[in-house]
């Protein structure tokens, strides 16, 4: 079997397993500037656990790295937030650093009170031998609530894999333990669990008022905004509906198979994609009542969401873009940027599947190709090139945006604002008209005048 990507054809063995082409090359371990590596992949899943304590067993770096560098958001407690480390140094590398971790979890628990305690293994506490796990046991003994070992040193590989030993994590210590079940095990009619959805600049709180508006009930999200009590009860959920295509799959494959909980992707960008959401959990959960009120209340959304959008459309109409993203917004998003009249010149990722890669290709115009060079130089000529009036990507492109002086919008998690659900493509097109007509644009074409300044 063949995968073809624009002009490349590439056989499966060839398809790098974060999904780029074989040329787009994937990070080393420690290349955190890069990809990431495993224990950063592992903290971006479980962090959002926002009543829960986050230890990092390791070198203050590792923590610093790594600590708030996503715009995962609480309603509630802000505990996930806190930067804690047992900041290992040259004499614990030495002699180990076992009984300085013990401490630690004994002073935070003290301290915090957290409902649970994740404890990040990283490569220096690794490599020194430390027995993490053995660790976790005899303080958790001690301390009378969940502590939980993370054994995701960055060395085992880049961020991906990361994700995929915190949804083993997540299987294993804390999905189905419930400390004291209410109910004898059932699934809940109409509950859903949302897996790989981190609530980006408050992307969940965007999509919860149209559950409430159907009656659809979220059991949990995992991870964003969620409380660890709420993961506990997770397998009660009639319904997983995979929001990141690449994160936690391995998650929702077990959870399937160990309770019988169907799954189905979805993507909440854009007005149809939200809208093909909801359908499509309404048929999955069974309820043809459900189904027939979806339908009716998905076109009473679009039509109001079209109309506040028009006026951004009209604008819009006509502009041009590259998209460079990963997950599920790698073509999720080229639709949402049709929906505002921009068509994409040539989109790319380095965090997708074959299939996301496939999907996003055939949404584009035949004209435009997939991004194979994704280095800064690589970037440049074709920035030079293609010429776009927006650039849509993360935030380590937008200085080349910047120095290419072309408009740039942030669509990955260093964002600020929510683009999920209707209210947020309503929220998009008003960033993207802003982004695309603010006046800094024409200002840093003119020429430079006496002294180096501009008018």
């Amino acid at each position: 079997m063949f995968v073809k990507l624009s002009n490349l054809e590439l056989k499966d063995e060839e398809v790098m397993e974060k999904g780029a082409p074989k040329l787009c090359m994937r990070a080393l371990p420690g290349e955190g500037a890069e990809r990431s590596c495993a224990f950063d992949g592992a903290r971006v899943v479980l962090m959002p656990i926002t009543d829960a304590a986050h230890v990092v067993h390791g070198p203050i770096a590792c923590a610093g790295n790594s600590w708030d560098n996503r715009g995962a958001r609480s309603s509630g407690s802000q505990l996930f937030r806190r930067g804690l480390t047992t900041d290992l140094l040259e004499n614990d590398v030495v002699y180990g650093g076992e009984e300085k971790l013990h401490y630690a979890l004994k002073e935070i628990a003290q301290k915090h009170h957290p409902k649970a305690i994740f404890v990040y293994s990283t490569c220096v506490s690794s490599l020194i031998g430390d027995d993490t796990e053995h660790i976790c046991q005899q303080v958790e003994k001690d301390l009378g609530i969940p502590v939980i070992p993370v054994n995701a040193p960055g060395f085992l590989g880049d961020k991906n894999i990361g994700n995929r030993i915190a949804g083993d994590v997540l299987l294993k210590y804390v999905i189905g333990h419930e400390l004291e079940p209410s109910t004898p095990y059932q699934k809940n009619p109409r509950s859903i669990n949302l897996i790989g959805e981190y609530n980006i600049a408050g992307d969940l709180w965007g999509v919860i008022p149209e559950f409430e508006s159907l009656g659809i009930s979220l059991q949990a999200a995992i991870t964003g905004d969620a409380k660890f009590d709420e993961i506990r009860s997770a397998h009660r959920a009639s319904l997983n509906v995979l929001v990141c295509s690449k994160s936690l799959t391995n998650l929702a494959h077990q959870m399937q198979r160990r309770w019988d909980i169907p799954c189905i992707d979805a993507s909440f960008y854009g007005i149809q994609e939200t809208s093909n959401a909801l359908l499509n959990i309404a048929k999955a959960l069974g309820d043809p009542e459900l189904f027939l009120k979806t339908q009716k209340y998905v076109k009473e959304r679009e039509t109001f969401t079209r109309t506040k959008i028009a006026h951004y459309k009209e604008k819009l109409a006509g502009k041009t873009a590259i998209l460079f993203t990963g997950g599920i917004k790698t073509w999720s998003m080229v639709s949402t940027l049709k929906e505002l009249g921009i068509q994409v010149l040539a989109g790319g990722t380095q965090n997708s599947t074959p299939e996301d890669f496939k999907r996003m290709k055939a949404m584009m115009d035949p004209t435009a190709h997939i991004i194979e060079d994704t280095s800064a130089d690589g970037f440049l000529k074709l920035i030079k090139e293609k010429k776009p009036d927006l650039i849509v990507a993360g935030g380590k492109t937008k200085y080349l945006a910047y120095k290419t002086k072309t408009p740039f919008l942030d669509i990955n998690h260093g964002r600020k604002r929510a683009y999920a659900g209707y209210q947020g493509m309503i929220t998009l097109a008003q960033a993207v008209d802003r982004t695309v007509f603010s006046p800094v644009w024409d200002l840093l074409k003119q020429p430079l005048g006496e002294g180096g300044s501009r008018p």
